[in-house]
C-alpha cells in the first residue's frame, strides 16, 4: 500500500456485571480483532480501544444482588475480561474502563461544551417511581412488554427483540427489577436533555451520503430512525448515586446517564492511551486527522447509539471525526433466542477456553459470524466447524506436508526444481488470494474472507492428493520434491491469510517453516493510577511484529523446526458432555 492508512478500531464496551459469552465474542469482540490484525499486516496504523462499562445500572444491580459494592463488582469482572481477552488473543492497544479520572474529565468537557452551545437543556419529564423502594427507577431497573413489537422481556429503554428505543413509561405491564414490584407510578422529575432535533437534518444528510460500504441492515435502520420523524430530545441524566457526576450545581442524587457517557469512552480511551505512551497529543491523530477512519464494532442492539446518538454528540461538539463505518453484527442465538448472561442462556468464553483451543473458537465463531442475519449456535456446529473444516482441511494439509518434508528432506525446505504448469497454476491461484481475500478483509466481510481462504486450502489439498508425492518419491524423487516445495509455499501464503483469524496456530506454522519472529507481537497488562485509584489495563505491543500481508517467498534449504499438530480433533462425545444452558 503506497500510503499508510490510519484506522481507529472502536470496540463495544461490555458491562462489568458478568462473564463474556460466545454471543458477545462472535458479535462484537472477535470481528474487530480479526480486522485490526489484518489491517496491521496490511500496513495500516491501527489503534484498537475499548474497556469495561462501569456505570450502567447492570453493575449496580449485580452489586445489590451480591450484597457488594459497584467498585468490587467492577474490579472482579474487569479482571475477568482481561483474562479472557489474553487467552483468546485480542490485540487491544488499550482496554481500560470508564471509572477513571480521565474518562470523567472527558465527559465533563463534552457536557459543558454542549451546554454552552445550547445543545443541552433542562426539562421536566415523567418517570416511573417504585413506591416500595421509594426511588425513581432508571431505565435498566425496569422490564416489561415492548410497546412496539410486544416482546415480553423488553428493557426500560430499548427492546432486545426489535432494537427500538422508547421511554420507560411507554412499557406495558412494567415491573421493578429493584424490588420485583408492579406497584409503580409515573412522577415528574427534572433532568438534562440533548437537543437531538437540532441535529436531525445534519445527521440525515451525513447518513445519506457515501455510505455504500455500510451493511444494509445498519444503514436502513439508521435512515429509518432519522427520516420517519424528527428526533426528540433525549434525557442524558438520571436519578442515580453511581456514575459520572454532573458538572453543575444542585445535581445531588443525579448522575450522567450511561448511554451518554459510555460512548465517550472511545475518545477518553484514546486520550488515556496517548498519555500512557508518553505522547498526550497523539489522540488527535485518530480523532482530528481527516484521513483517519473509525470503525465501530458492536451488536445490533447498539446501532442507534453508534449511528445516530454518538454522531449527534460528535456533531454538536465539532472538530472530531464521525464514524466511517459501523459494522454491527446481528445476534448469535441459541435455541432461537438471544444468548443472554442475565437469562442463563450463555456459554462463558473463559469456561470453554479451559477445554478447547482458542483458535478452535476463533475459527468456529468467525465461520458462524452473524454479519447479515441472526445465526443459531449449536454444539454440533462447533464440532462440524472444528473437525470437518479446520482439522480435516487446513490442519490435515499442514500436518501431512510439514511432517513429510521434515522427515524426507533432512529437516530443510526442499528445492523446487522445474515447475510444471500444474504447479504454477496452484501457486498462482493461492497467490491471487492476497488481493481477493485482502479486499474482503478491508470491506469488513470477515466471514467471506475466511471462507475464501478455506476454499484455497481445499484447492491445495486437492493438488497434493493428485500429485501424491509420498508415492511418486519412489519412482521420481525430483518430481516429488517439486510437489512438496509447491505445497509448502502455498502453506506459507495460506498461513498468512488465515493469521488474522488463527493467530496462535499461524505462529506455530510460521516457526515450523523456519521463519523467526512474532507475526503479531505480545499482549501484556499493567496498572494505571489516578485520582480515583488504580486500575488494570490490557495493552498490546506490536512494535516488533513481522507479519505482513504479502506473498512471502519460501527459501529452499531453510531449516525447519520440528512439526507439531496445530489443531486438536474434538471427540464427538462433547455433544453429550457439554452442559446445555437452561432456557
Amino acid at each position: 500500500m503506497s500510503k499508510k492508512n490510519t484506522i481507529l478500531v472502536a470496540v463495544a464496551w461490555p458491562y462489568a456485571n458478568g462473564l463474556q459469552h460466545i454471543g458477545h465474542i462472535a458479535g462484537a469482540y472477535l470481528p474487530p480483532d480479526i480486522f485490526a490484525r489484518f489491517s496491521r499486516m496490511d500496513g495500516a496504523e491501527v489503534l484498537m480501544v475499548s474497556g469495561s462499562d462501569t456505570h450502567g445500572t447492570p453493575v449496580t444491580l449485580k452489586a445489590e444482588e451480591q450484597n457488594s459494592t459497584p467498585e468490587k463488582v467492577i474490579e472482579h469482572f474487569h479482571t475477568k475480561f482481561i483474562e479472557c481477552y489474553k487467552k483468546i488473543g485480542f490485540t487491544f492497544d488499550l482496554f481500560t474502563h470508564t471509572h477513571t479520572e480521565n474518562h470523567e474529565k472527558v465527559v465533563h468537557e463534552v457536557f459543558l461544551d454542549l451546554l454552552a452551545k445550547e445543545y443541552i437543556y433542562k426539562d421536566k419529564s415523567k418517570q416511573l417511581f417504585d413506591k416500595k423502594a421509594q426511588k425513581f427507577l432508571p431505565d435498566r431497573y425496569i422490564e416489561g412488554e415492548c410497546p412496539l413489537c410486544g416482546f415480553k422481556e423488553a428493557r426500560g429503554d430499548q427492546c432486545d427483540n426489535c432494537g427500538k428505543t422508547y421511554d420507560a413509561i411507554e412499557l406495558k405491564n412494567p415491573v421493578s427489577k429493584m424490588t420485583g414490584s408492579r406497584d409503580l407510578e409515573v412522577r415528574e422529575t427534572e433532568h438534562y436533555y440533548i437537543a437531538l432535533g437540532k441535529l436531525n437534518d445534519q445527521l440525515l444528510d451525513w447518513a445519506s451520503k457515501d455510505k455504500a460500504h455500510w451493511r444494509k441492515h445498519v444503514l436502513n435502520f439508521t435512515l429509518g430512525e432519522l427520516s420517519k420523524k424528527e428526533l426528540r430530545g433525549r434525557a442524558i441524566t438520571r436519578d442515580l448515586e453511581w456514575g459520572v457526576t454532573i458538572p453543575q450545581p444542585n445535581s445531588e442524587g443525579k448522575r450522567i446517564y450511561v448511554w451518554f457517557e459510555a460512548v465517550m469512552g472511545y475518545l477518553s480511551a484514546v486520550k488515556e492511551w496517548a498519555t500512557i505512551t508518553g505522547n498526550p497529543g497523539k489522540w488527535t491523530h485518530y480523532w482530528q486527522n481527516p484521513e483517519a477512519k473509525s470503525y465501530y464494532f458492536i451488536g445490533k442492539d447498539n446501532i442507534t447509539f453508534h449511528s445516530v446518538l454518538w454522531p449527534a454528540i460528535l456533531m454538536a461538539k465539532g472538530g472530531l471525526n464521525l464514524p466511517y463505518d459501523v459494522p454491527a453484527n446481528e445476534y448469535l442465538n441459541m435455541f432461537g433466542r438471544k444468548i443472554s448472561k442475565s437469562r442463563g442462556t450463555a456459554i462463558a468464553v473463559l469456561d470453554v477456553l479451559e477445554r478447547y483451543q482458542p483458535d478452535a473458537w476463533r475459527y468456529a465463531l468467525a465461520a458462524l459470524a452473524p454479519e447479515t442475519a441472526d445465526v443459531d449456535f449449536t454444539w454440533d456446529d462447533f464440532l462440524e466447524k472444528v473437525n470437518n473444516e479446520l482439522v480435516a482441511n487446513w490442519g490435515n494439509l499442514c500436518n501431512r506436508t510439514l511432517g513429510f518434508a521434515f522427515k524426507r528432506y533432512e529437516e530443510k525446505i526442499p528445492n523446487p526444481g522445474k515447475l510444471e504448469p500444474v504447479d504454477e497454476q496452484v501457486l498462482a491461484d493461492v497467490k491471487a488470494g492476497f488481493e481477493e481475500i485482502g479486499a474482503l478483509y478491508r470491506a469488513v466481510r470477515l466471514r467471506a474472507a475466511l471462507e475464501e481462504t478455506r476454499k484455497l486450502s481445499q484447492r491445495v489439498n486437492q493438488y497434493l492428493n493428485d500429485m501424491a508425492p509420498w508415492t511418486v518419491i519412489k519412482t521420481d524423487p525430483a518430481r516429488a520434491e517439486t510437489t512438496v516445495y509447491t505445497a509448502l509455499q502455498c502453506i506459507t501464503w495460506l498461513s498468512t491469510m488465515f493469521a488474522p483469524v488463527l493467530p496462535f496456530s499461524s505462529q506455530v506454522i510460521f516457526e515450523t517453516l523456519g521463519f523467526d519472529g512474532q507475526l503479531f507481537g505480545r499482549q501484556y497488562s499493567e496498572t494505571v493510577k489516578d485520582a480515583k485509584g488504580s486500575h488494570e489495563v490490557l495493552r498490546y505491543d506490536h512494535s516488533e511484529a513481522v507479519g505482513v500481508w504479502k506473498a512471502l517467498e519460501l527459501k529452499p534449504g531453510q531449516t525447519m523446526r520440528t512439526p507439531s499438530a496445530p489443531f486438536i480433533k474434538l471427540d464427538p462425545l462433547i455433544l453429550d458432555q457439554e452442559v446445555k444452558p437452561e432456557l
